[in-house]
């Protein structure tokens, strides 16, 4: 395969990336949106397009291969490559908690208007923004940016945290409402997951860059 054809494949593969990534952006906004108002027809729509994400990976995935077994790629190739296919499974992770997410709300059991709901909501809210960043230094190539999107992950686990007592409390004054409250602690727990998964994508930026793949997100 000639150099320039195999550049234009990258080229290809980072936009499909790009692409995908900002349709599950879209699928969080989403997902946000049926949490604050309680839409079960939204959610339903969420959980029915994971189906295309799953499909788009199985993609993507097949590019990476067919560009390794297609020419010797030199060692920042082999970086870029391999980095994409371990982004493409993170971002389909997404796509799944969001999914998730939504099959609990089209139940329609969760207590609408509660002080909990707002609080995961806020939740979710940073960690789109983390994975919306996390995108953004995919295309930029940016690794003192990248590192910053890690460091937000410390934001989330402190939420996360504190809803978790927040749910213990609220079980145990209201001890008949505990699956109700048990689902908004999933939800908060695959929220928590969507930030690492940001995580993840900016720390294969910084190995693509670098050559080293830190871990930001221990503990």
């Amino acid at each position: 395969m000639p150099r320039k054809f195999f550049d234009q494949k990258l080229q290809s593969l980072s936009r499909d990336l790009v692409e995908v990534g900002s349709v599950v952006n879209g699928r969080i906004g989403d997902a946000i949106e049926a949490l604050r108002a309680m839409d079960p027809d939204l959610a339903a729509g969420v959980v029915a397009g994971d189906q295309e994400i799953n499909e788009t990976e199985q993609r993507i995935e097949q590019e990476c291969v067919s560009l390794l077994a297609l020419q010797q790629p030199i060692a920042t190739d082999l970086r870029v490559i391999t980095s994409c296919l371990k982004i493409i499974t993170d971002i389909e992770r997404v796509a799944d908690q969001c999914a998730d997410i939504c099959e609990i709300i089209a139940i329609g059991e969760l207590r609408a208007n509660s002080m909990l709901i707002s609080h995961v909501i806020r939740m979710m809210e940073t960690a789109r923004g983390m994975f919306g960043r996390a995108m953004d230094v995919f295309l930029s190539r940016d690794v003192q940016a990248a590192r910053g999107v890690c460091k937000e992950d410390d934001a989330v686990d402190s939420m996360f945290s504190k809803i978790v007592l927040e749910v213990c409390s609220s079980i145990t004054q209201s001890p008949q409402d505990v699956v109700r409250e048990v689902d908004l602690m999933f939800i908060a727990k695959y929220v928590e997951r969507m930030a690492d998964h940001a995580t993840n994508i900016a720390e294969w930026v910084i190995y693509m860059e670098t050559g080293e793949h830190p871990d930001l997100n221990a503990g």
